[in-house]
């Protein structure tokens, strides 16, 4: 259990990934990094339109915060990544670029709340 680990913060828009990525890299003298951050600029253009993404489009995205992940493995040092992962598929892929070392939590909230962080999003 000394092996450093890669952790996962997912849920739904609205739901804190972000709020509690960071506290809990805090907590844990890991580092965070912002999901979103790491999407190609095409899909940054695609949501920034209100364009859904597709499976193909949010591959090479999955595909990069696994490459972060396993990279910080390497060196030996644990990570905390937001990412929404809701789909089994997403989670499968990210655990195969960890080699399984890969923890997810999973934040979720009533419809109401999330409506509420939504709204107060863009306003």
């Amino acid at each position: 259990m000394n092996r450093p680990h890669a952790i996962i913060v997912m849920g739904v828009s609205g739901c804190g990934k972000s709020s509690a990525g960071e506290k809990l890299a805090e907590a844990l003298h890991l580092v965070f990094v912002e999901g979103d951050a790491l999407h190609p600029t095409a899909n940054v253009e695609k949501m920034s339109k209100g364009i859904p993404l597709t499976d193909e489009d949010r591959m090479p995205w999955l595909d990069r915060i696994g490459e972060d992940m396993k990279a910080s493995l390497e060196k030996s040092e644990g990570i905390i990544v937001s990412c929404s992962a809701l789909k089994r598929i997403y989670r499968d892929r990210l655990r195969a670029a960890v080699g399984g070392n890969l923890f997810f939590v999973y934040l979720e909230g009533s419809r109401a709340l999330l409506m509420k962080k939504v709204e107060e999003m863009m306003a």
